[in-house]
C-alpha cells in the first residue's frame, strides 16, 4: 500500500514526535523541485533585505532532488549521496559533528532529533540524488535541505506548514551550518510553482503564487532553454563576496536595479509582455554583475555573445553566478536552431518545463 501527502499548511508546536511504529520494510521517499530565478536574485540575502526589503520572482521546474528514508534497528545512521559517491555510516547519536562528509545531512538530522525527538536518536538509512549537480546555479542545496526535510515530517508525522518548514530549511543551512545564501530556494522548493517573493527583516517571508494563464506558460517554456556551462561554483563564496560589496555605491546600485526588474518581470508575466521579459531578464543579468566583479568571466560572456548570435533574446547565469546553468530566452522558432549549435559546444543543453507543486513524500509498506 503506498501513502502519499503533500504537506498542508499547518503551525510549528513545541512537542516531541516519535516514529510510527517501524517495519522493516517501511520506506519514505520525497521528493522537492528545482528552481529557476527569473529576477531579483541576491535580494533575498540579508543584510539588503533587511534594511530595503528584496523581491523575488522565480518559477519550479521538473528536475528535482530526492530523499530516500528507510528505518532500522541496527542503532546506526547511514547517509548516502549518490550522486555525489560519498558515504557515511555513524553509531545512532543525538548529535553529529558538523565536519568531514555529508554536511547538509548530518545538520538536518540533528535539528530533526533535537527539536521532535527529544533528543532521542533515530536508526536509518537514508540515500539521497539530485537531478542537477552541486553548484549549478538551481538551488540545488537547500532544495535538497527541503527534501530531507520532508521526508523526516513524512515519518515523524510532524506538523509543518509550508512557511514553517521553508523557515526550519533555511535556519539549519544558514544558522545550523553556517553556509551563506539568500532564503528563495528555500520557499520555492517547499511551496512550488510561479511565485513573487517578497523579503523584509525579521526573517518575514511573503510568498504570492502568480495566476498565469495556461498560454503565457506555453510561451515561456517554449521559449527557455538551459545550458549548463559545464563548470559547477561554490555559491556561498560568491554571495559572501556579494555581501562584502554591497556597501560600495556601485554594487548597492546594482541590488536596486535587480530588485526594480523584478517588479517589472512579474507585471510582464502577467501580462503576457514576452519581449518585455526579455528586456528585463537582460537588465536584470547587467545589473547583477555590477553586485561584484565574480558573477561573471569571460568564459561566461563568450558563451554569452554565442547565444546572442544564435537565436537567444536574453540571457543571464541562474543563481548566485560564476558558474551553472545559463537561462536563455529566444524566439521559439529558432530554439531548434539554438538547440543544435548549443549541442555542437562542451556544455550540456536541457529544455524544461514548469511544475506547479512543491515538495512531496510519500511511504511505501
Amino acid at each position: 500500500m503506498i501513502y502519499w501527502t503533500i504537506g498542508g499548511r499547518g503551525f510549528l508546536q513545541a512537542a516531541i514526535f516519535l516514529p510510527a511504529e517501524r517495519s522493516a520494510k517501511m520506506i519514505i521517499r520525497s521528493k522537492a523541485p528545482l528552481r529557476l530565478g527569473f529576477a531579483g536574485g541576491g535580494t533575498d540575502v540579508s543584510p539588503y533585505c533587511d534594511q530595503f526589503g528584496g523581491v523575488i520572482l522565480n518559477a519550479t521546474i521538473d528536475m528535482y532532488t530526492y530523499c530516500t528514508i528507510e528505518p532500522t534497528d541496527n542503532g546506526f545512521v547511514e547517509f548516502c549521496a549518490a550522486d555525489l559517491g560519498e558515504h557515511v555510516s555513524l553509531p545512532a547519536s543525538d548529535e553529529f559533528p558538523l565536519d568531514g562528509a555529508l554536511l547538509l545531512h548530518r545538520g538536518v538530522y540533528n535539528r530533526v532529533v533535537r527539536d521532535y525527538c527529544g533528543g532521542k536518536p533515530l536508526s536509518l538509512r537514508m540515500t539521497t540524488y539530485s537531478d542537477a549537480p552541486a553548484g549549478s546555479g538551481l538551488g540545488s542545496s537547500s532544495t535538497m535541505v527541503v527534501a530531507m526535510l520532508k521526508a523526516y515530517m513524512e515519518w515523524l508525522n510532524l506538523p509543518l506548514g509550508e512557511y514553517d518548514m521553508a523557515d526550519l530549511a533555511y535556519q539549519i543551512e544558514r544558522k545550523d551550518l553556517g553556509l551563506s545564501g539568500g532564503k528563495q530556494d528555500q520557499y520555492a522548493a517547499t511551496f512550488g510553482g510561479l511565485n513573487y517573493m517578497e523579503f523584509f527583516a525579521d526573517n518575514r517571508v511573503i510568498v504570492n503564487p502568480l495566476r498565469i494563464k495556461r498560454w503565457i506558460k506555453n510561451e515561456l517554456e517554449n521559449s527557455l532553454v538551459l545550458y549548463y556551462t559545464g563548470t559547477s561554483r561554490d555559491s556561498a563564496k560568491i554571495i559572501e563576496e556579494q555581501v562584502r560589496c554591497q556597501k560600495s555605491e556601485k554594487s548597492l546600485e546594482g541590488m536596486h536595479e535587480l530588485k526594480a526588474q523584478a517588479a517589472r518581470m512579474k507585471e510582464c508575466v502577467l501580462k503576457g509582455d514576452f519581449d518585455g521579459f526579455a528586456e528585463c531578464l537582460h537588465r536584470g543579468w547587467e545589473a547583477k554583475k555590477k553586485t561584484s566583479a565574480i558573477i561573471s568571466n569571460p568564459k561566461i560572456e563568450e558563451t554569452y555573445s554565442f547565444v546572442m548570435a544564435h537565436g537567444g533574446k536574453a540571457a543571464k547565469i541562474s543563481g548566485a553566478g560564476g558558474g551553472g546553468f545559463m537561462m536563455i530566452i529566444c524566439d521559439p522558432i529558432r530554439r531548434y536552431e539554438l538547440v543544435d549549435e548549443l549541442k555542437k559546444t562542451d556544455g550540456r543543453v536541457m529544455v524544461t518545463s514548469f511544475t506547479e507543486l512543491g515538495t512531496q513524500a510519500w511511504t511505501l509498506y
